[in-house]
């Protein structure tokens, strides 16, 4: 006959803990390691986005929005869906011509399946200075494409009310006038 005394039994509790705690720790090790991937694949979508702009490569630019990707631009009037940016840029490139930002510190998040990036970056310009660029990119097939990409001037705050003040006197000028 065999005895079972608590001992026993608590050991293979402690067993079955264990057991349960390292698989979860592997599970969320190559969650990480998925990551880690993604945010690399993430940052080179980027990073080729800004290149293809500076080598006016239309496919290694506009080619990384998806069909139904946004570009703001930093003008109210500017939003082009894939397509019309395609046709903005296409009198720039075609003469070789595109423009460079550079990307100086840049935030990536992902959603809870992996499949959806949210960034922010600090870009630099020479025409145009310092700005922010952020959007979204989603994984479609295996490549990550542009969905919204924004781009915005970065006004300091101690001269932002002067520059307001600026625009608003512009845009008064842009206005058509009262019949």
């Amino acid at each position: 006959m065999t005895r079972h005394t608590g001992r026993v039994s608590s050991c293979r509790t402690w067993s079955c803990g264990v057991v349960a705690f390292v698989s979860a720790s592997m599970w969320g090790c190559g969650e990480v390691g998925v990551r880690q991937d993604a945010l690399g694949e993430v940052n080179a979508a980027l990073d080729g986005f800004h290149a293809g702009a500076a080598q006016a490569d239309m496919e290694g630019y506009v080619g990384r929005m998806s069909p139904e990707g946004v570009f703001l631009g930093t003008d109210a009037g500017e939003r082009w869906v894939r397509e019309e940016f395609r046709a903005f840029c296409e009198p720039y490139f075609s003469q070789g011509r595109g423009w460079e930002y550079v990307p100086r510190d840049r935030h990536v998040r992902f959603s809870g399946d992996g499949r959806t990036a949210w960034f922010d970056e600090i870009l630099s310009n020479k025409a145009y200075g310092t700005l922010r660029g952020s959007g979204v990119l989603t994984l479609d097939e295996g490549q990550w494409r542009i969905e919204q990409y924004n781009l915005a001037l970065l006004v300091p705050n101690g001269v932002a009310k002067e520059v307001v003040e600026f625009i608003e006197r512009h845009e008064v000028g842009d206005r058509p006038s009262d019949p």
